[in-house]
């Protein structure tokens, strides 16, 4: 069998999707599953770097006087102990259900629809698209939780946050708390709604678009790139079929570099986001352009690209384990599914465009 273009993994997926109404249902649930297993495997990693990023709002001081990762670590384990590495696991993992259900699931749906109905963006340019669509959708459950989550976060244990949320640095008036104690993620929902309303729970919401967006659209990109790099590799020097390379360590690895890479490139997309989801009734910026210009003009190119080493450190395991999930999932649930399908592409090859399949005669 001869194959261009898509491999043979892509076609084996798109008679997958063809054969089966249960593809996509399952893609959503192995997503769900995998999106809140790495949420919560790095949910520590995560608090550090909304610390690190939100520091000039919840401390008030000026950026040089910061802290860095190790300062950050130990001054919150001497706050708030282990208890406060975990503060806002429970949105986390509720948002991450979510995303992930939506990401996969979505992905695998618009890359099909894409490819049969616009080949001509069919490639790497349809896992963009892909990608972004399924963050996108995700993003009317995942934002609010994620809101939630950082401000539970900043807060650490009750006693911490009671020692800060007085100071005039991060007060209305002298007296007034930027936002009372979250004890849980519905007490939080509710205490949000009261105060600001819808706007408070979908707070940096067109933020966190213009910077999950991209990363969503790059990460999918950058993870199908390295697998049609890696599938090539396995062709030309592991072609004896005796050979196999297990998939799941396949998505680890090849998640891992993946979303470092995106992370790293959407980090100011992210210190934006965050500080906008953490200001609550302070307004501190008026808004994206307003955050972006004063971050800049305060605090340069390091301000922007504040909390880059966690948000990395994140990122390189959340997405590898997540991608690991996703595959060990298909590769083990979806093997009856596979093998009678084997059949079939055996007896398929891919015209120079990979947007329509022929039957080798």
């Amino acid at each position: 069998m001869a194959v261009q273009g898509p491999t043979l993994r892509d076609v084996q997926a798109s008679s997958n999707t063809a054969s089966s109404p249960f593809f996509v249902w399952r893609e959503f649930v192995w997503g769900a599953v995998a999106g809140a297993f790495g949420e919560g495997m790095m949910h520590p990693v995560d608090t550090i770097k909304t610390r690190i990023q939100s520091q000039a709002i919840i401390s008030g001081s000026q950026f040089q006087n910061q802290k860095n990762i190790l300062q950050m670590v130990r001054a919150l384990w001497v706050a708030d102990g282990l208890k406060g590495f975990y503060r806002g696991i429970t949105p986390g993992i509720t948002g991450s259900l979510a995303t992930g259900a939506t990401y996969f699931g979505i992905i695998e749906s618009t890359k099909k629809w894409i490819e049969e109905s616009h080949p001509g963006l069919s490639g790497h340019l349809a896992h963009f698209i892909a990608g972004a669509a399924g963050d996108t959708l995700g993003s009317f459950v995942y934002v609010p939780c994620e809101v939630i989550k950082q401000r539970m976060q900043v807060q650490g244990t009750r006693t911490s946050w009671s020692s800060v949320s007085m100071k005039d640095s991060i007060s209305l008036k002298p007296g007034m708390q930027m936002y009372g104690y979250y004890t849980g993620i519905f007490q939080a929902g509710c205490s949000i709604w009261k105060e600001q309303g819808l706007k408070g729970l979908y707070a940096g919401y067109w933020s966190t678009l213009a910077r999950d967006v991209p990363f969503a659209g790059l990460m999918v990109m950058s993870y199908e790139a390295l697998k049609d790099v890696t599938e090539y590799g396995k062709q030309r020097w592991i072609p004896n079929p005796k050979y196999h390379v297990n998939g799941s360590l396949e998505g680890l690895l090849l998640g891992g570099l993946a979303g470092g890479f995106s992370a790293y490139l959407t980090t100011p997309l992210d210190v934006i986001k965050t500080r906008l989801q953490v200001q609550g009734s302070t307004a501190r910026y008026n808004g994206w352009f307003d955050a972006i210009r004063t971050v800049w003009m305060t605090e340069g190119i390091k301000g922007m690209f504040r909390g880059s080493v966690p948000r990395i450190a994140w990122y390189i395991p959340a997405s590898a384990l997540t991608f690991m999930a996703v595959e060990f999932l298909r590769d083990h649930f979806n093997d009856g599914q596979n093998n009678d399908n084997s059949q079939k592409v055996a007896n398929l090859s891919i015209d120079k465009k990979g947007s329509y399949l022929q039957k080798v005669v």
